[in-house]
């Protein structure tokens, strides 16, 4: 689900696949959908497993299948047919980072969209407008007090001696794609004794941090569409000069399954067109927050909007 740390699960020992020769080219009876073990990766998988169940298409339910590396082989092994992933995770299984067209969300699209036909026979399906990428957030009676809206605003805060106390992961700290992006892209240092650099890249914890006041932090790293930004009372800064890569959810499909089952493309693209980043900061709240059933929040969502037959 997530930008670098997102892209831990690459990291990860593969789980044994194992598989005949040929296995992607042999027919089977249902579209096996699987999705990543994060929280959104979930509710995006039951969305798209009911909404293929309520057309009619045979499915089986592989969700929480693992973290990237895992869900991406499987997929690219036809091991399984269909699962969301982000756009932005081009520019890693591609090995070309430092592409610029990954920084805009539609030459983002166009790029790995382009790349994973012409490499593994894969078609991206219509994205969500939503970009779940690093993003920093701040306490909202500081954003609101000081009028933070943006990177450019948090910049100018940020110089004034000890305004902000960030959490974070080490990797958000040290990677050059992290928060030294957000630095050199709007020109602002942060003092490292005015970090916090908390285990693991858990943005459940640095909200938490943020909104509680651990350690005078009033600031946390989060991701785009994290359930608890607003349910913590929480404004994430708007990176208007593209500092962070775009990662914008969609479904990626075996072109076979897509042959069998067109229907997919304009039962899926639908749907996804709906899901804004406040859509889904809401939804995953319902999750993370309320402790609600994906399934039951896929599906009332699905009904409420009226994307079921």
């Amino acid at each position: 689900m997530f930008p670098i740390a997102r892209l831990a699960g690459l990291l990860v020992a593969p789980l044994l696949i194992v598989m005949a020769a040929g296995v992607s080219a042999q027919p089977r009876d249902k579209v096996i959908v699987a999705s990543k073990i994060d929280t959104e990766g979930l509710l995006l998988g039951q969305i798209i497993l009911i909404a293929l169940e309520n057309a009619g298409i045979p499915v089986e339910n592989r969700l929480q299948l693992g973290p990237t590396k895992i869900v991406r082989t499987a997929l690219t092994a036809g091991e399984i047919d269909l699962y969301p992933e982000y756009t932005g995770n081009g520019a890693f299984f591609f090995g070309r980072e430092n592409d610029p067209a990954w920084k805009q969300a539609q030459s983002a699209y166009e790029l790995v969209k382009k790349l994973d036909f012409e490499a593994n026979r894969l078609v991206w399906l219509d994205r969500a407008p939503a970009n779940n990428t690093w993003l920093i957030a701040v306490r909202g009676d500081l954003a609101r007090r000081e009028r933070l809206t943006t990177m450019e605003d948090f910049a100018q805060y940020a110089m004034r001696p000890g305004a902000i106390k960030l959490a974070g992961s080490a990797e958000f700290v040290e990677s050059p794609a992290a928060l030294p992006s957000f630095e050199s892209t709007y020109r602002f240092k942060l003092p490292r004794d005015q970090i916090v650099i908390l285990p693991g890249g858990d943005t459940a914890v640095t909200m938490r941090a943020a909104a509680q006041q651990v350690s005078g932090v009033n600031a946390a790293m989060v991701y785009g569409t994290d359930g608890g930004i607003a349910a913590l009372d929480l404004v994430a800064m708007l990176d208007t000069k593209g500092a962070q890569i775009v990662y914008e959810p969609a479904p990626v499909v075996r072109a076979a399954v897509i042959e069998k089952y067109p229907q997919i493309q304009p039962i899926l693209a639908r749907i996804f067109a709906t899901l804004t980043l406040n859509q889904l900061q809401t939804l995953n709240a319902q999750i993370a927050v309320d402790g609600r059933p994906a399934r039951e929040v896929a599906m009332r969502y699905l009904q409420q909007k009226g994307l079921l037959r």
